[in-house]
């Protein structure tokens, strides 16, 4: 069993930063890929930023070159790093992971971007 739980969210004036973590309650080298997704009301589930089984990254277009996904895995935790925040950012983001083909998701934590 693996637990996921994200942290970080917030409410931040459009152009600001936060900082998302995902700490994992395993050790993160065992995941087969990790990544971000996030769901604003009323849209679907959408990728925001993964790592693929052979480490590289996805973002999806809208984030290119504003967030970055990292990960620590002495501290078992994941990261995104937002910056420049939209109103259009504005979700539930949530943490998922891959082990050993299961999938895994946090609650969530709700970021809110006021224009």
């Amino acid at each position: 069993q693996v637990q996921l739980v994200e942290s970080g969210g917030g409410l931040v004036q459009a152009g600001g930063s936060l900082r998302l973590s995902c700490a994992a309650s395993r050790n993160i080298v065992i995941f087969n890929a990790m990544g971000w997704y996030r769901q604003a009301p009323g849209k679907h589930r959408e990728m925001v930023a993964i790592f693929n089984e052979d480490d590289s990254t996805n973002y999806a277009e809208s984030v290119k070159g504003r967030f970055a996904i990292y990960r620590d895995s002495a501290k078992n935790t994941m990261y995104l790093q937002m910056n420049n925040l939209k109103s259009e950012d504005t979700a539930v983001y949530l943490c998922h992971g891959i082990v050993f083909g299961y999938p895994y998701w946090g609650q969530g934590t709700q970021v809110t971007v006021s224009s």
